[in-house]
């Protein structure tokens, strides 16, 4: 639709997961891979010479159980981990302190339908099945925030989700330190995403001539906005498919 599959060999392919490639779902382990959607990654990551990577906010443990048996170079939990194209995989040293953790998990204790999703680096809390307690639990996270004033702390602020982790990451970082690796060095990046926490890599794009693509939101900057994850999968197959015509 917005990148021909004639360009994609100077291309690298920059997907965030849910909302973007997957549906969401009510809670994080509820998420649905479709069979074909695995089948269509691994061709296209053929199709790009290995430059297909995840940028998520999952943990990669996570992205490799769910798109099994593909492994993917793969930015994790917003940035605290990355693999490269050859396997090679970082991780931060720092973690979240785990009374901060403590509270923030205490949240739900009285909110039923509130969901704790704790990946070490960050903590998120997910009202997807109580959306009426957003509002309460957006408060709630920022005054346990504001209590731990010696941790450098960023909220993030997603689709019915709130998540903290620390400032010294996040996906934009992870991106600029990818892009200097093989296979991705030296093309221009397209990066899919839907949330605020996508923002980040939304902002590195121009520091590679990349182009960036939005999911059922309006992002000042960028190229261009898909409706919805059934789109870019579409666009996804499309690419693969017309890769296949021009052999």
């Amino acid at each position: 639709m917005f990148i021909d599959a004639v360009t994609l060999p100077s291309r690298a392919i920059l997907l965030d997961v849910d909302g973007t490639i997957l549906d969401l779902a009510p809670t994080p382990l509820e998420v649905v891979v479709p069979p074909d959607l695995t089948v269509a990654l691994e061709r296209l990551s053929k199709r790009v010479g290995g430059a297909l990577a995840f940028v998520s906010g999952r943990p990669l443990a996570e992205l490799d159980l769910f798109f099994t048996p593909l492994k993917l170079p793969s930015i994790a939990v917003h940035g605290a981990e990355l693999r490269l194209g050859d396997g090679t995989v970082r991780r931060s040293t720092t973690f979240l302190d785990p009374a901060l953790k403590a509270e923030l998990a205490s949240i739900a204790d009285d909110k039923p339908g509130v969901v704790i999703e704790d990946k070490g680096y960050s903590i998120a809390v997910h009202y997807r099945l109580a959306p009426h307690l957003g509002h309460e639990v957006r408060d709630e996270v920022s005054a346990v925030c504001a209590r731990f004033t010696s941790a450098r702390l960023e909220i993030l602020p997603g689709k019915s989700v709130v998540e903290v982790k620390q400032p010294s990451f996040n996906k934009g970082t992870a991106v600029r330190d990818l892009m200097q690796h093989e296979p991705f060095k030296g093309r221009k990046p397209i990066f899919i995403g839907d949330d605020v926490t996508d923002e980040a890599a939304f902002e590195v794009m121009p520091e590679f001539d990349g182009t960036g693509f939005s999911v059922g939101r309006h992002v000042e900057g960028i190229a261009g906005t898909f409706e919805t994850p059934t789109d870019v999968r579409r666009w996804i197959a499309e690419m693969v498919r017309g890769g296949r015509e021009k052999r």
